[in-house]
């Protein structure tokens, strides 16, 4: 329907301000998610998905038999790495050792944020050779290890960690 002057109308209606005022509510509470929070999230989840790969590896995987490297690799994972993961550079059953150390021990010091940016980094390495050489076409789950493994390495563990209470302790506060 026209208005007095002969015009069909403008368009859509801009939000009213109660409108934007909530959606400025909304972003500003979001945005006093405290860091530390995320990163904690952060190594958790990526941590799980490294740990969750590993036990799958091992027969009866335990902590004690990871930090004392004691881990019994099942015969199926040999196999899998001499057939389907099929790394070019290493003998498979160093391969198989390596990634299976790896992924036991890594997540474990993202979970308490021991030397955290190194094992983030060390992780990233592992998946960018899971992403080149092995499953290049799960690149969707991949760069979501990655960006969270990234922002792990740019900000660190956050206050959620043994990481920030042992550089307190060491300060003297």
């Amino acid at each position: 329907m026209a208005d007095n002057m002969g015009n069909m109308g403008s368009g859509p209606r801009p939000a009213t301000n109660g409108v934007m005022e909530a959606v400025n509510c909304v972003i500003y509470l979001m945005e006093k998610i405290p860091m530390s929070l995320i990163l904690l999230f952060a190594r958790i989840g990526v941590g799980a998905v490294f740990l969750v790969s590993a036990q799958t590896k091992v027969v009866d995987w335990s902590v004690i038999d990871a930090l004392t490297f004691n881990l019994t690799l099942g015969d199926n994972t040999f196999v899998l790495f001499e057939y389907e993961y099929a790394l070019p550079i290493l003998p498979f059953e160093l391969a198989a050792y390596m990634a299976t150390y790896a992924e036991s021990l890594l997540p474990l010091l993202l979970f308490v944020g021991l030397f955290t940016r190194f094992a983030a980094l060390a992780l990233l390495g592992m998946t960018l050779v899971i992403q080149f050489l092995v499953y290049p076409g799960h690149w969707p789950e991949h760069a979501f290890w990655a960006g969270a493994l990234l922002l792990i390495m740019a900000r660190g563990p956050g206050i959620f960690s043994v990481e920030h209470w042992l550089g307190r302790a060491l300060a003297g506060r």
